[in-house]
């Protein structure tokens, strides 16, 4: 597995949650959540990835439960769009099936507040995604 920090997006139709592994892709962080229709989006995107560097981008993916695709795959893939026209690095998309649930259920473990929970469970689904796809990218090495 190549050495570097990858992010994972969890892409909404009003927050886009954003986590960030550290260099060794041991620990996925919450980093912040971003508005979707924030006309400075792109500008803010590209910040975080020139602060952090990624090696890989990681968006989820809206996967049923079935397996089939999620009604918001469009919208996930023209989030993909923006972001291969901002960066060089990797876009992979990645089944994002549950990651809410998991974040959710990690800040109720947590004592988390239900109003505190509210502010993060979108980079917590991040964090989720993250931790998958660096599950599966060391499965793979």
């Amino acid at each position: 597995m190549q050495r570097g920090r990858r992010i994972a997006f969890d892409y909404g139709d009003a927050r886009i949650g954003v986590a960030v592994s550290d260099p060794d892709s041991i620990l996925a962080s919450p980093l912040t959540t971003l508005a979707s229709g924030d006309r400075k989006l792109e500008r803010a995107i590209a910040e975080i990835l020139a602060e952090y560097e990624p090696v890989a981008i990681y968006v989820g993916k809206p996967t049923n439960m079935d397996g089939s695709l999620g009604i918001a795959v469009d919208k996930s893939t023209a989030f993909c769009a923006m972001l291969a026209t901002i960066s060089s690095v990797p876009i992979i998309e990645i089944d994002e099936r549950l990651s809410t649930v998991t974040a959710a259920k990690g800040l109720k473990q947590s004592g988390v507040s239900v109003k505190d929970a509210k502010k993060h469970i979108d980079e917590m689904a991040a964090v989720a995604i993250l931790e998958f796809a660096i599950a599966i990218e060391k499965s793979q090495s």
